[in-house]
This record gives structure tokens, C-alpha cells and sequence, in this order.
């Protein structure tokens, strides 16, 4: 595969947020996201985008992008797909530093056949994820597999 660069611009607002947009997405569509400092430190303000969430999302939504591909490789038949995911930021030697990804993934699938199957799928999903694997933060996955109706 060749080497590919993903391109996104970060403009100063206000305060301790800006925008983030990408020249590669239709920013005219509204796909650009407002980012801030989060509460937790002086001047953060609340209800907006963080890099700590945009961090955790990466991984998060990594993780799903990979599922798809390799659920569609393997034939996997599901219903449904859905991660919560929570970013663990703490001081380590004196640097913030996001330490851990725990990614909490839930696949539904409709036959109990299939549930060592959809295991697997996520087991390579994990491996796989290429973001996961650019991080140095811990990344621990506790999958839940569902059957529809139980």
C-alpha cells in the first residue's frame, strides 16, 4: 500500500477553543468540529470537543472501521455494532499523558453459531487497528457479544 496523508487545519476562535477542519472533507457540509481546552483544566469549557476525545474517538471509531472490513472479509453476518470507549488521561513523571484506551465493543449477531466467529472477528479487529497500533496508551478491549432476542 502506498503512503497516504490525512490533512486537517486547526484555527483559533475564541478562548481556549477553535475549529478543525479538514480541505479533504466538503466543509460547506458542516463537517468541520469545534475543539476546546476540556473542563478538567484552567479556562476548559465544557460540551465541546477535547483533544482527549478526539484521541479516544480515534481508537474507538478505528476499531470499528476494522471490524467492518474484516466482518465483511470473514463473511460475518451481525445486526448491529457499538463501542463505548473511555480515555484515561493522568500525570505520569510530571507529563498529562493519555495512559489508556478501554474499548468496550458490542457485536449482536443473530445465531449463537456465530458468536465464536464474531469473538474472532473482533480479537483481529484489535490487532488490526492501525491507530491502536500508532499509540504507545495501553488499549484493552472487553468485547460483549449479543444474540438477538436474549
Amino acid at each position: 500500500m502506498e503512503t497516504h496523508y490525512y490533512n486537517v487545519d486547526v484555527n483559533w476562535n475564541t478562548d481556549r477553543k477553535g475549529t478543525m477542519c479538514s480541505p479533504e472533507l466538503n466543509q460547506e457540509a458542516g463537517n468541520c468540529i469545534e475543539v476546546a481546552t476540556p473542563p478538567e483544566f484552567p479556562k476548559g469549557i465544557p460540551g465541546i470537543w477535547s483533544p482527549e476525545h478526539l484521541f479516544t474517538a480515534a481508537v474507538s471509531s478505528c476499531l470499528m472501521t476494522t471490524f467492518l472490513a474484516i466482518a465483511e472479509n470473514s463473511k460475518l453476518p451481525f445486526e448491529s455494532f457499538n463501542c463505548s470507549s473511555k480515555g484515561k488521561l493522568e500525570q505520569v513523571d510530571g507529563k498529562f499523558i493519555m495512559s489508556e484506551i478501554i474499548l468496550e465493543p458490542t457485536v449482536t449477531i443473530a445465531d449463537e453459531k456465530d458468536r465464536e466467529r464474531a469473538e474472532r472477528v473482533l480479537q483481529k479487529s484489535e490487532a488490526a487497528c492501525l491507530i491502536s497500533n500508532s499509540v504507545k496508551s495501553k488499549v484493552t478491549m472487553t468485547p460483549i457479544i449479543k444474540i438477538i432476542g436474549t
